[in-house]
This record gives structure tokens, C-alpha cells and sequence, in this order.
């Protein structure tokens, strides 16, 4: 689905309409069905007849074998330096000449690898305010930015990585999409402390990251040495495995990743507060979290690094142990406007942040895609009853670049806190967790991925036993990552697909104190297994059956499809509660259908367990596959339910 930039534009300032340079659009044939081609021209016969501008981006390209690589079929997003680009890049490197640059292979590797997208072909049309949903081939996300040029007639200007223009925009291929730009991209090579600190807006909350030594935890080696695969499986040249009914390619990182992510606060938004130093910031977390936490206030004031600390939990709630750009706290793309059903529910997250025992919910508030991303909101579109945190989009921050070599920042436009509003109001909910979410190395190895152009990349992405932060794998254990496709029965388009004689743990998000139904949420077919389920290695009822679907719970109740009798409708859900089970939300759908509640009869929820879960302890969910032979489990989600909404007099809603 392509979203301008210019309709983004428009919410935040006037500008004129957008002007492309070459979009050819006029051959709607195209074989390959994605891109609009009149010439039928490669990504690298498109640079070649643009020789003057681009013949030296072309010798660089060659030079690092890559101009071959753009002449075969692909799915690319190519950004093209122009001539000039290259000279000033030429000379603010301290290069003589274009050929003292090619004498330096590395750097023109580098370069090549910079400028590609090898996984998508990404028009400005198809992307919204943000990352591009793939990475580069240097495994770097960036980043599209636009603004009004006022000195030209409010044209619109749109910039990668904040810094480099497109001159020319969507020149289609027949393997994917060419953009001219102005300058060079040259991504940071810091890591993330150290680039914030290059950002005097956000100065206060530098100072607070180093003083409580959290800066540290941001500064680790980012890539595990004691990772490696074969080329085989970075490639997806192993045998396909048989999922879902097909056969899938299959798809390891190449490598593995520890990056991060901070939620930051400009000066601007403290200075409001009457916040204008470290000593002011630190007052004020005092002041929060003595009262979130009384049982340790006073304890560890002189101490800024213990992680009892006001200021450290402060701090620490602003952190992430895995990297996500805008699009990835909260549903977007074509998820948000084609499968989550707005007037019902907000499309949301639910995050475990590096402050121990605490949890962030994100939403989008707003209609379609100008939905706003907020932290810790209570409410349903417009209406809230908390009205939470905004999150900056990259063009509303300003023009410091902010994607790290391990990580990325964005902006607040308030203070973000863990408080008892919070903890008792804003995270007193139901909480549906996706399973994608539930270690950060779904993320950071990018097998997790929110398309908002909505394109699917129909590989599974594996990951190896032992290198899942916050899960256990037995030896027989088949695990990866599907991700992004509208047409399953997965809330959104997500799911960890297991297979094998599997046997399968994974640590709960933290929650508050209290009485909660625990819930799965899964996708019923044939090929899936029986499992025995255990919370901390106690067994929680009889094993659950995979296989089975609401066709099996109708046999036992009789028709379980919504009438106009709300009453019966109502009756029905606490049948099947009894039982153990409950029917899809109805906030969700495939594009085109109402909700999985009405229209996707294989999906289920199963009450696992009823449990009282304690703030501070840990909980593991154990699944182990009791039934014969090699099995599957298509796991959606987990949902934690506390007592105060399943229980309610109302009764529990069906969103």
C-alpha cells in the first residue's frame, strides 16, 4: 500500500502539491506485477544511462562487484549519489581522487552496501515517516524524513537519513526503484550513548543516562562473537520446512545483533516541567518513584547506579534491550489500516522495558495513517482517559541523525514515567502480547518486521537453540519467526512457528501484582499437536489439543455464531469461557472481512491458567508436545488478564 509523504506533510504544515521527476507508470503489465516500468530497465542500466550524474557512484559500485548484483532480477530500493555528492564525499574524507577511493576497497564496499536495499523496493509513495521496513545490505536502517522548502514555494523536500536529498525520485526498474540523492549517506558509526551525546536537546538526559552508569549497559559489544551460521542458511538454501501447510524457505540471521532503543525527552519538554538540570531531573524522579515504590524510598538515593535508584528507574524505564523504529512499538501499514478495527480498539504493544519488573504499552491513536504513536495511553481513538506520551515521528525531531551503529533514539513530547497511574490504571487492562515480541532477538536479528508497504517476504526466519533471549529449546525443538502476512489467521500477521517433538519455554513479561487468567491465543489445524502446558514447571490442566477449532466446540454447545440477540451472544461466551475457551477478538480482521471473531473460525483463545502473578518473581511458560511424530504449534499470542476485567460486573469485552 503506497502512503505519500506529501499526505503526511499535510498534517503538520501547508505544502504544495508533491512533484516527482520520473515516476514511469504507464505500463501496468509488468510481468513481475510490483513496479511500474515504461523503459524495462535494470537499477543498474538506470544509473549507467544517467552517466552525468551517476558514472562515479557507477565505479564504486563496480569496483565493490555490486553493479552486477543490480543487473539481475531482485526486489531493490537503490539510493545513487550523484557525481557531485561523490566529489564533496571525496573531499571531506581526505581522498586525492576517485581512484585513490577505489584503491581503498573496503570503503567503496561500505559505500555500495550503504546505498542498497536488497529486500524491498521502496517508493516514496510506499513509505510513511520513518525507517524503511528493511534494513540495508550493511545491515543499517534508513531512515525517510520530509519538509516544507519555504524558499521555494513550500515545495516538498524528502531526505534520507536527515541529510541527503532526493534530487529524483521513483525512477522504476524492473528490479525495483532508483532514487537520485544529494550527498553521500554516511551512517553513524557511534554507538548509541555517544551519539546522543552529540544532541544538545536532549542534553539533561545524557547527563542522567552517564550518572547512573546506564550509558554502560547501551555500550556493549553489539554483535555475539559465539554466533555463527553457515552460508547455506544465510541464503535460505536449506531444505524448505512444511508449515502452515506449504513449504517454506527458511532464513537464519547472519548474524546476531544486541541493539537497544531510548525513549528521550528534549531539554524543551523538562524545561515546562521546571526541569533544567541533572539535580531538578533527579528531584523530580524522587518524587515519582518514592511514590511508586515506598517500601524503598530513601534507600538508594546516594547510589545512582543501584537499579532501586529513583533516578536509575527513571532512566532505565526510558530503554529497550532491542532496537525498533517508529513503525515497530505499535501496528502500522496495512495492519493498522486494513485489519485493525479502529472504532472498536486501538491497534497496541505491550513492551518489557530495561527498568526491572516494568512494562510500556504503545498504541496508535488517531484515524488510518496519521495515527499517532503514544506511550502508556488509556483509550479508544480520540477519547482517552490517560492521555499518555507522544512519540515523535523522525521528521517532528529535528535534524540530529539518530539511528547508532546498536541502536536508536526517539523524542518524547512529555515525561515518560512508570507511576501508580500507571502501574493501577493505564496497565490495569488486558494485556495481548504478541509472541514476535517476547525476546528482543526477534527483533534485533530482524525476523520481526512491521511492513507498511506491506509487501511479504514469504520466508521463515529460524533461529538457532541457545541464542533466544528469554526462551529454552530442547535439542528436537523447531523454531522461527513468520512475519507480515495479511491473509493469516495470526493476529497481526505474525506467529513463531515450532515444529518437532518440541519442547519449549519462555519467561512471561512482568506485570503487577495480582490475579490474572493467562491465555494463548493460536492458530487450529491438522497438522498441529497436543501440548502440556506449565507455569514454573507445574502442570496447568489436561494437555491442550492444537488440532482443535470452534467446529469442535459447536459440536459440544451447539451453534456458537453471533446472533441479533446480544443476550445469547453473551450466554455463548460464558459457555465456552467455562470450557476453557474463547472465540477471536472482534477489533481484529483479515482485510476485507469483519473480525476474527466472525470470519476466522480456527482462531482460538485458551485459558491456560488462572493465576496470582507477584511483581518481582519470574514466570516461565513450559509447552511440551505429548502427542506423536512431527508436530506444529502456530503460537499468536499470550494474553494477561487480571482479575478486575475478566471478573468485571460488565463482563470482559470481546475486543
Amino acid at each position: 500500500m503506497r502512503k505519500s509523504l506529501y499526505a503526511l506533510l499535510l498534517s503538520c504544515c501547508i505544502a504544495t502539491p508533491m512533484l516527482y521527476s520520473c515516476v514511469d507508470n504507464d505500463d501496468l503489465d509488468n510481468e513481475q506485477g510490483t513496479f511500474y516500468s515504461a523503459t524495462k530497465r535494470t537499477a543498474a542500466e538506470i544509473i549507467s544511462d544517467d552517466a552525468d550524474r551517476c558514472s562515479m557512484f557507477q565505479a564504486i559500485l563496480e569496483k565493490a562487484n555490486y553493479y552486477s548484483l543490480l543487473s539481475v532480477y531482485g526486489n531493490y530500493t537503490v539510493f545513487a549519489p550523484t557525481n557531485d555528492a561523490i566529489n564533496k564525499f571525496l573531499s571531506d574524507n581526505h581522498y586525492a581522487s576517485l581512484e585513490a577511493l577505489l584503491q581503498d576497497a573496503a570503503r567503496c564496499d561500505t559505500i555500495a552496501r550503504t546505498h542498497i536495499v536488497k529486500d524491498g523496493a521502496f517508493f516514496t509513495t510506499d513509505v510513511s515517516d520513518g525507517a524503511l521496513p528493511q534494513m540495508n545490505m550493511d545491515d543499517r536502517y534508513l531512515v525517510m524524513t520530509c519538509d516544507s522548502d519555504v524558499q521555494n514555494n513550500n515545495q516538498l523536500r524528502v531526505f534520507v537519513n536527515k541529510r541527503s536529498q532526493l534530487v529524483e525520485k521513483n525512477d522504476s526498474a524492473t528490479n525495483g526503484v532508483v532514487h537520485i540523492i544529494d550527498r553521500v549517506i554516511t551512517p553513524s558509526s557511534n554507538m548509541l550513548p555517544d551519539l546522543m551525546e552529540e544532541d544538545a536537546t536532549i542534553s539533561i538526559f545524557v547527563e542522567a543516562l552517564k550518572y547512573t552508569h546506564m550509558s554502560d549497559s547501551l555500550s556493549k559489544p553489539y554483535i555475539d562473537l559465539s554466533y555463527s551460521v553457515s552460508e547455506d542458511s544465510i541464503n535460505g538454501e536449506i531444505a524448505k520446512v512444511r508449515f502452515g501447510g506449504r513449504d517454506n524457505t527458511v532464513t537464519y540471521p547472519r548474524r546476531r545483533y544486541i541493539k537497544f532503543t531510548a525513549f528521550v525527552e528534549p531539554n524543551s519538554v523538562y524545561a515546562k516541567k521546571g526541569i533544567n538540570s541533572l539535580a531538578d531531573l533527579e528531584a523530580y524522579a524522587k518524587k515519582v518513584y518514592d511514590a511508586t515504590y515506598p517500601e524503598d524510598a530513601g534507600k538508594y538515593d546516594n547510589d545512582p547506579t543501584n537499579r532501586k535508584n529513583p533516578l536509575n528507574r527513571f532512566v532505565s524505564y526510558h530503554l529497550m534491550d532491542r532496537m525498533g523504529n517508529y513503525a515497530d512499538w505499535a501496528p502500522s501499514g496495512r495492519f493498522l489500516t486494513e485489519c485493525t478495527v479502529s472504532s472498536l480498539a486501538d491497534a497496541e504493544d505491550f513492551w518489557e522495558t530495561m527498568c526491572p519488573n516494568t512494562m510500556l504499552r504503545f498504541c496508535r491513536a488517531g484515524t488510518g495513517n496519521t495515527a499517532g504513536l503514544y506511550a502508556n495511553r488509556k483509550g479508544v481513538g480520540n477519547k482517552y482517559t490517560v492521555k499518555g506520551v507522544k512519540v515523535l515521528t523522525a521528521s517532528e525531531s529535528g535534524k540530529s541523525e539518530q539511528q547508532a551503529v546498536n541502536g536508536t533514539y526517539l523524542y518524547l513530547d512529555d515525561i515518560l514515567e512508570y507511576s501508580t497511574k500507571v502501574r493501577d490504571e493505564v496497565l490495569s487492562c488486558r494485556m495481548r502480547i504478541d509472541a514476535t515480541t517476547l525476546s528482543a532477538d526477534f527483533m534485533n536479528q530482524g525476523c520481526r518486521f512491521n511492513d507498511e508497504a506491506g509487501t511479504y517476504n514469504a520466508n521463515l526466519y529460524a533461529l538457532k537453540r541457545g541464542y533466544i533471549k528469554g526462551w529454552k529449546l530442547s535439542d528436537d525443538t523447531f523454531l522461527a519467526v513468520h512475519a507480515a502476512e495479511l491473509s493469516w489467521s495470526s493476529y497481526l500477521g505474525n506467529a513463531i512457528c515450532i515444529k518437532g517433538q518440541y519442547d519449549v519455554q519462555f519467561k512471561l513479561p512482568p506485570v503487577p501484582s495480582g490475579t490474572y487468567e493467562i491465555r494463548m491465543g493460536y492458530v487450529a489445524g491438522e497438522e498441529r499437536g497436543v501440548v502440556q502446558v506449565y507455569l514454573n514447571n507445574e502442570p496447568c490442566g489436561i494437555p491442550v489439543d492444537l488440532t482443535y477449532g470452534t467446529w469442535n466446540l459447536q459440536d459440544i454447545v451447539g451453534n456458537i455464531a453471533d446472533t441479533e440477540d446480544d443476550e445469547h451472544n453473551t450466554s455463548m461466551d460464558k459457555t465456552l469461557h467455562n470450557l476453557g475457551y474463547m472465540r477471536g477478538m472482534d477489533s481484529y480482521r483479515k482485510p476485507g472481512l469483519n473480525s476474527f471473531r466472525q470470519d476466522s473460525p480456527e482462531h482460538l483463545r485458551r485459558i491456560l491458567t488462572t493465576q496470582k502473578l507477584d511483581e518481582g518473581k519470574e514466570y516461565w511458560l513450559r509447552f511440551r508436545q505429548v502427542s506423536k511424530g512431527d508436530k506444529e504449534w502456530s503460537f499468536d499470542y499470550i494474553e494477561l488478564c487480571p482479575k478486575d476485567v475478566y471478573a468485571s460486573p460488565d463482563g470482559e469485552d470481546r475486543h
